[in-house]
């Protein structure tokens, strides 16, 4: 039987060559039709176990049908493996397409997806599927394989959902200032990262009179940053993503108006306590809060003179102090973990 087995990009040669030593007997195809990544093994069926042993190798798909890329060719291959789906499991089909084709990706998901509904009467589960039927298109040929629903689940119930926090929480980021490229080099990595979490709102503050071209180009490095996540965000996630709000604001301002609103107020600074020594409470309190608002420096701390206005001051990592680019990863990742150990805990008890 065939075996598609998939790489790291540029490792399929190294993890081919391995293939070959491990199982002399096979057949073996780098990069098939120039596609890195992808290693065509034929070999019999006990060579599963001799693959995985092999580092290079990320994943192996056990092909269960070759035939054309042609839509009609594809839904016809549902009647050769539609036994191993049951009435009562759930199924989606996934489809990687690599080359040029009168169809999409799409296109095979709905029409094998239909075909097996029709032989099965199975019921479809994108999120969580009992099976998955894989169909791997490589120019000409497609090779379809239905795995367990296990191997694709990045998002399983018994996960907790971190957007909870992260939907109420606002970054107020000091901007980083000097020389232009560093403005925006510094700019990219604090947007992309604000993305990446799906936070509320980004503030960008500045605490007084700054140069206007080197915050021109801070503002310039957010916005490549943001947009270079979202672009990734969108095709990764199987739920809508949206740019988060991008603002600029005065600093003092921005703790006027937040604590006038009473929302709960966290400023990140070694001379706070540690997360360990508040967490139990801060975790209680961001879960009550209708909005947390996290302010972060950049080359400097945030002024002495807002501590006595925030409800919390803490310090993430005693004798260390994070670079201007991890400010928002660092916080944002100490703050989930306490949060999702509060939102455990009260599991439990209930």
């Amino acid at each position: 039987m065939k075996f598609l087995v998939k790489t790291q990009r540029d490792m399929e040669a190294v993890a081919g060559n391995y293939i070959r030593e491990a199982i002399p007997e096979a057949e073996v195809w780098i990069a098939p039709m120039g596609y890195t990544g992808l290693v065509l093994v034929e070999a019999d069926e006990n060579a599963l176990e001799k693959l995985l042993e092999i580092p290079e190798v990320e994943r192996v798909i056990p092909v269960l049908v070759e035939t054309e890329a042609d839509l009609d060719r594809i839904a016809e291959s549902a009647e050769k493996i539609a036994h191993l789906i049951g009435e009562n499991e759930t199924y989606a089909v996934k489809t990687k397409r690599r080359g040029k084709h009168d169809f999409s990706s799409i296109d095979v998901n709905r029409v094998l997806g239909a075909k097996i509904k029709e032989l099965t009467n199975a019921d479809v589960n994108l999120s969580w599927p009992d099976k998955v039927v894989q169909v791997e298109i490589i120019g000409d040929r497609a090779y379809i394989s239905v795995l367990p629903g296990e191997e694709y689940r990045k998002y399983t119930p018994d996960k907790i959902d971190a957007r909870k926090l992260f939907r109420k929480l606002t970054i107020v980021q000091m901007p980083y200032w000097g020389d232009y490229k560093a403005c925006r080099k510094f700019g990219e990595k604090i947007g992309r990262a604000a993305q990446a979490f799906e936070v509320k709102e980004l503030i960008i503050a500045p605490k007084e009179k700054m140069d206007a071209f080197e915050l021109m180009e801070f503002l310039r490095g957010v916005k490549a940053g943001q947009e270079s996540r979202y672009k990734i965000q969108r095709e990764a996630y199987p739920w809508k993503v949206e740019k988060i709000p991008v603002s600029l604001w005065d600093l003092y301002q921005v703790i006027r108006d937040k604590r006038r609103n009473k929302r709960l107020l966290i400023i990140t600074d070694p001379k706070g306590p540690t997360l360990a020594e508040v967490k139990d409470k801060l975790a209680r309190d961001m879960h009550h809060a209708r909005e947390v608002v996290v302010f972060i420096g950049s080359r400097e701390g945030i002024p002495r003179g807002l501590f006595r206005f925030a409800d919390y001051v803490v310090d993430l990592a005693p004798y260390m102090t994070f670079a201007t680019e991890h400010g928002i990863p660092a916080t944002l990742v100490s703050l989930w973990e306490v949060y999702e150990e509060f939102l455990r805990e009260n599991e439990k008890g209930e």
